[in-house]
């Protein structure tokens, strides 16, 4: 891409990320997902959070996950909500039910796939994309299609 085209792509929008979200944030740039665990009880939490919601310690740290999780429910957006996803639409939007512990979810993106074929329960793992120098974010993709 040229450096005029880089000047007319509008850029991703702002990312406010602070103390609890950016240990999540770095290691998505380092093209690792890692989230929230309470070091007590053992269960992970996504969203982060400054306490644990099942036995209220404060003892919580990043740790990595495998990736590997099953569709729960997904769209698919045909609006653009930002400038710069203009070229993006149709694009899938998923929920995602993480491997390590039921009911843990997180919402991202389903790429490398037509809704057509998506099927609830569908096996998925994460991959990541680029937005900017400064913004990697997971993605998820079939199974076995990065390979």
């Amino acid at each position: 891409m040229t450096q005029q085209a880089d000047l007319a792509r509008p850029a991703p929008p702002e990312m406010v990320i602070d103390a609890l979200s950016a240990p999540f944030w770095a290691a998505a740039r380092e093209r690792r997902l890692e989230l929230q665990r309470c070091q007590d009880c053992g269960l992970f939490i996504h969203l982060p959070r400054p306490v644990c919601r099942r036995c209220g310690s404060f003892r919580l740290a990043f740790e990595p996950v495998s990736g590997r999780g099953s569709v729960y429910s997904y769209t698919e957006t045909r609006r653009v909500f930002h400038p710069f996803f203009a070229d993006r639409v149709p694009y899938l939007l998923a929920s995602i039910e993480l491997a390590e512990q039921a009911d843990l979810r997180i919402l991202s993106n389903l790429v490398g796939i037509a809704e057509p074929d998506v099927r609830f329960g569908m096996a998925v793992e994460v991959t990541f994309e680029d937005l900017s120098p400064d913004l990697t974010i997971p993605v998820f993709v079939p199974a076995g299609s990065l390979a």
